[in-house]
């Protein structure tokens, strides 16, 4: 029962990676550049959550709410200011400007709320179940977090699919220019893809800070480069591989904690992805693009 405790925590991990991979490969996939910044929307989410519930008097599903809507403003904002006018700039410049935005938010949560650590109370009212006669106990968190990594998951790929919205994202994804063309507005369909990107960081963040109750600036950080890790490992751009990165991630690391060395768990994490990407460089869905010479 303890290697079955610990797959279901790594899934339940892993299901916030691939949340938060999931705005990273669609920013990607369709606006062709790497938002560094993502991970630090995930700590404006939390502390959105927690000044609502704590300081406001909120109900939890309220403070959430609020959460998506900064989290979703802020990621256009952050498209309209600094990304907009880079839309023809190196990559170089894209991911030097990315990490300014992330050290930009991360300087302004320690001179808004210090760098002590803010004890986060769970929003998650759903009860733990227990199984196998209670020698297995799966916490509310934990089903909360799989089941919304699912329907996310699935509302996501049909959005895509079956609306106009969508469709948009995915002519814009394969040629901006005979997207524009065909009178679709290209900037509009990205500040979308922004949009739609930082409110998932936003419910990552909540469903984060619930399962490991504790917020500071620095809480994204580290789960938005391994977030990063995992659409790279899934295949980014792909929507279903950055969930398939995202869990199989959260397995990794904390089997990895479990049977090996909880310190040398980010090791093998990485190490895992280099192997990955040294047999298939695109990732375990992603395809090989052909450019034309």
């Amino acid at each position: 029962m303890t290697f079955i405790s610990y797959l279901i925590n790594g899934i339940s991990l892993g299901s916030v990676y691939a949340i938060i991979a999931l705005g990273y490969t669609m920013v990607y996939g369709i606006a062709k550049m790497l938002n560094f910044a993502h991970g630090d929307i995930i700590m404006v989410g939390g502390f959105a959550v927690f000044l609502s519930v704590n300081s406001l008097g909120l109900p939890p599903l309220v403070g959430v709410l609020i959460a998506v809507i900064v989290c979703t403003a802020l990621g256009v904002t952050i498209e309209r200011v600094a990304y907009r006018s880079l839309r023809g700039a190196s990559p170089l410049a894209v991911l030097i400007t990315a990490i300014g935005v992330s050290y930009l938010l991360q300087n302004l949560a320690l001179l808004l709320f210090g760098a002590n650590t803010k004890s986060f109370s769970s929003v998650v009212t759903v009860p733990a179940i227990k199984l196998a006669e209670g020698q297995l106990t799966i916490s509310g968190e934990t089903i909360v977090t799989i089941l919304s990594c699912v329907v996310i998951m699935i509302g996501l790929t049909t959005f895509i699919r079956k609306t106009k919205a969508g469709q948009a994202m995915l002519a814009v994804s394969e040629d901006r220019g005979a997207a524009t063309l065909m009178g679709i507005n290209v900037n509009g369909t990205i500040a979308l893809t922004f949009a739609i990107g930082s409110a998932l960081a936003a419910v990552a963040g909540v469903l984060l800070c619930s399962a490991y109750p504790s917020l500071t600036p620095y809480t994204g950080a580290m789960p938005g480069i391994k977030a990063f890790v995992a659409a790279v490992f899934g295949g980014i751009g792909s929507i279903p591989g950055a969930m398939i990165g995202g869990i199989l991630l959260g397995i990794i690391e904390n089997l990895s904690k479990a049977y090996i060395s909880s310190q040398m768990a980010d090791a093998i994490v990485f190490g895992v992805l280099i192997i990955v990407l040294l047999v298939r460089p695109t990732g375990i869905l992603g395809k090989k693009i052909h450019e034309k010479v």
